[in-house]
């Protein structure tokens, strides 16, 4: 079973003592809010519901939603649920992935949530890691039964007791949530939490390895989503479109949390269909959303799309994940909508750039707040919480000086207690406490304020002794007329030790060769060993569940290729 309470006294003691940490759990924030607003709108369904699970878009206000939370609570109590157990979760982005998080912990759950491509390899695997007793489904996500596949591996993860459904059509060895539902008639004793209590288990990305498991509690949820709440201002006035799932620091801390935090509406997404998406923008008066890099500049590519559009609500997109490009941001602000560049992950990077602080568009794109530089303050309380260094990966120095490459480290109340089933894994903590994020910055600013992303250290391209960050080639070559997409990955070459391969997507009815993009390249005076050597073009990047380029599997291709 994974640990129930995460971090040791004495963090609790010093960051409650500092009003960092707070007595706030996450079934009171919620009855907090339907009490305030019975008869608000609380949470819309994605429009295109019946082709992704099968039935009709639901718009609940928060008392709605509250008695259908205390309904599954009740079944889940039914089914044997205890504080502390685990509940599976695979749902597309609906109402019933909302309703699911807080009936779970209404009753002292932990969810641990899959992304809807994870497959029976996958589940199997870490559903045991969790010890998951419950697993909860949709009959059908998109064309796949879900709920049968399901069924047909259960019995390969010994801690599961039941599988439940959502949707029309259960299968045998499934239990229909639908009818418990509608038949529970008891109101749920909610449970007296601890905040100090695991209510997640999310996954790494697994780009590299197996996905770890990362628990989460009250406390460092609760503190990390004051960032993507004072970073657009958010408040019950607003509304947002959630289009990234619900199963890790995107979807939970980006939308789902601060909607729980301010009380406003929550319009959900999935999967993500442009269409869609910027007709749900219109229909809902969507004010505030999240959106990457790559489709934020696709649309300013795309004026008639934009035009056709009704984006006038809409104030503030906040985007990242991955560098972002100067005349991307600059294209939006012209529009009269920031951009906030946010840079974070499953264990609790928490550094955001937002446009109340960096006006200037070509340093949001670029920079991140150095967090505890002297003369400068941030806007968002968790600058204030948070403390950063930059530290030489080969010596261990502490990295002072601007323009010089450091992992960054960072320790605070946002930041989570160590991987599930930890003891068996390399600590990510160095010996003073702080979180080895392996992502390489230096910094920069005319007062040395400003964090610059060089590249993930397992990512650099090392060509004859020289460093070469893909991030930075990756940016420049995004600028190209006919680049649509493109990764930078390293291949082996004898004598260098490393080569520089561009994989490049192109756009649409243009081609793009080896000597053309050299030649972009050159004219923007880069250095010369930095230059591809070799092109791999593809309709594609191959990405992970949750978008991140796998690029292990682009240097195994090249390196096969190249050999």
């Amino acid at each position: 079973m994974p640990r129930r309470q995460l971090h040791p006294p004495e963090r609790v003691a010093d960051y409650t003592a500092r009003g960092w940490w707070s007595q706030d759990t996450m079934d009171p924030l919620f009855r907090a809010q339907v009490a305030r607003q019975p008869d608000r709108l609380a949470v819309v369904d994605p429009a295109n519901k019946v082709a992704l699970v099968g039935t009709e878009p639901r718009r609940l206000t928060w008392r709605e939603l509250d008695a259908e939370v205390d309904r599954l609570a009740a079944v889940l109590l039914d089914r044997g649920a205890t504080p502390g157990d685990v509940l599976a979760v695979q749902l597309p982005n609906t109402v019933e992935l909302v309703t699911a998080y807080l009936a779970a912990w209404r009753i002292g759950l932990i969810v641990t949530p899959f992304p809807v491509q994870f497959r029976e390899h996958e589940i199997v695997e870490l559903a045991g890691l969790a010890s998951a007793s419950l697993f909860l489904t949709s009959t059908r996500i998109g064309d796949r039964a879900a709920a049968a596949e399901v069924a047909g591996y259960a019995s390969s993860i010994p801690s599961l007791r039941a599988v439940l459904a959502h949707g029309p059509e259960v299968p045998p060895g499934v239990l229909s949530a639908d009818e418990l539902m509608a038949s529970a008639t008891s109101t749920v004793d909610p449970h007296v939490a601890d905040p100090n209590d695991c209510v997640t288990i999310c996954w790494t990305s697994g780009t590299e390895s197996t996905p770890k498991g990362v628990p989460r509690c009250h406390y460092d949820w609760l503190a990390i989503c004051w960032g993507t709440v004072d970073a657009p201002r958010l408040t019950e006035a607003d509304v947002l479109l959630n289009p990234f799932p619900m199963v890790n620091m995107a979807g939970i801390n980006g939308m789902f949390l601060p909607w729980l935090r301010v009380g406003c509406v929550l319009v959900q997404h999935h999967p993500f269909d442009l269409p869609t998406f910027l007709g749900q923008i219109g229909a809902e008066g969507v004010t505030y959303t999240v959106a990457p890099p790559a489709l934020l500049t696709l649309l300013l590519h795309r004026p008639e799309m934009l035009s056709a559009a009704d984006i006038s609500t809409l104030k503030q997109i906040g985007s990242g994940s991955v560098p972002l490009q100067p005349p991307m941001v600059r294209g939006w602000q012209d529009r009269g909508i920031g951009i906030i560049n946010f840079f974070g992950s499953n264990e609790g990077i928490a550094l955001l750039t937002d446009p109340h602080d960096v006006p200037d568009p070509a340093q949001r794109a670029r920079y991140f707040p150095r967090y505890g530089t002297p003369g400068h303050t941030w806007s968002s309380r968790i600058a204030e919480w948070t403390s950063v260094r930059l530290v030489d990966p080969v010596s261990g120095d502490e990295v002072t000086s601007p323009g010089v490459p450091g992992e960054l480290r960072i320790k605070g109340p946002t930041v989570f207690a160590g991987y599930l089933h930890g003891e068996s894994l390399p600590s990510p903590f160095d010996e003073q406490g702080y979180l080895r994020t392996g992502d390489v910055f230096v910094i920069a600013g005319e007062d040395d304020q400003f964090l610059e992303y060089v590249d993930r250290a397992k990512d650099l391209v090392i060509r004859g002794g020289m460093n070469i960050a893909p991030a930075e080639l990756e940016g420049l070559i995004a600028g190209h007329p006919s680049v649509a997409d493109v990764a930078i990955v390293g291949y082996p070459d004898d004598v260098l030790g490393e080569k520089v391969c561009a994989v490049v997507v192109p756009r649409e009815g243009a081609t793009v060769e080896l000597a053309d993009l050299v030649g972009f390249l050159r004219d923007k005076r880069i250095a010369s060993y930095k230059l591809p050597e070799y092109l791999r073009v593809r309709a594609a990047l191959p990405r992970n569940p949750v978008g991140k380029i796998l690029k292990r599997e682009l240097r195994d291709e090249i390196a096969k290729e190249a050999s």
